[in-house]
């Protein structure tokens, strides 16, 4: 019997992290899906290991401990390879700076930047010493590499995500099987968060119709066919000798 693949993946409740967790799931994959909820409608097919952890990545530090717990009483010897994808991502309320909630503010950087760089941490540390493949890909967007108004928090959550992927790519690769990383913008996509922005208020949100045209163009890709992009890209052989990519650069 073929050893397992290993996946633990945020934001796999809805959206396209719930498009990826579906496409994981096949024969002879373990996925850990980490959400503030469950999905009743997320289930392993024969052959498949699943398990749902309802945890709120504003508590970042929590969900890295139970993942690293975890972890440590694994033996990496079952699993073929093992991989996280830091895909859940908050926007908060759209508008300027100056009007923003600090709370909101902070949620969105506690979720969207300090629990993937707590995840990860947790991830390589407990499967340094597994003799496997490694693959760590962040979720990230077009704008962590574009400023936009309204758009701060969200912006700079992307671009640290991207940051601190450029400086882990350093650290692995200095390490004699060091871990494959990857900040991938995977496009735009028909989820809640392009509603969100297409529905907010253009006297605080000057970028309003430019979402609006995306939708009314048919320019948006499905969550199930962005979910297939970042898969595919996942599984390049070249995966990681770029630590920032898009995928509409395949």
């Amino acid at each position: 019997m073929t050893s397992p693949h290993l996946t633990i993946l945020t934001g796999g409740s809805r959206g396209m992290g719930l498009a990826m967790a579906r496409q994981l799931l096949a024969a002879g994959h373990t996925l850990i899906s980490i959400a503030r909820r469950t999905n009743p409608e997320l289930a392993a097919p024969a052959g498949a290991t699943l398990q749902q952890w309802p945890l709120d990545l504003a508590e970042g530090a929590q969900a890295a401990e139970r993942l690293r717990a975890w972890l440590a009483e694994q033996s990496g010897g079952q699993f073929a390879s093992a991989t996280l994808i830091n895909n859940a991502g908050v926007i908060p309320r759209i508008a300027p700076l100056s009007a923003s909630d600090p709370q909101d503010l902070a949620h969105a950087l506690r979720v969207g930047l300090e629990a993937p760089m707590q995840l990860t941490a947790a991830f390589l540390g407990a499967t340094e010493g597994w003799d496997i493949p490694r693959k760590v890909l962040n979720i990230s967007s077009g704008l962590g590499r574009r400023a936009m108004a309204s758009q701060a928090a969200y912006c700079a959550a992307k671009a640290g995500m991207d940051h601190f992927t450029r400086c882990l790519a350093l650290d692995e690769a200095n390490k004699r099987r060091g871990a494959r990383v990857c900040s991938l913008a995977p496009g735009v996509i028909d989820t809640d968060m392009q509603v969100q922005l297409r529905s907010a208020d253009a006297a605080q949100f000057p970028d309003v119709g430019n979402f609006a045209h995306l939708k009314a163009s048919g320019s948006l890709t499905s969550p199930e066919e962005a979910a297939r992009r970042v898969l595919a890209w996942l599984a390049r052989p070249d995966f990681g000798t770029n630590p920032v990519a898009d995928v509409r650069d395949a």
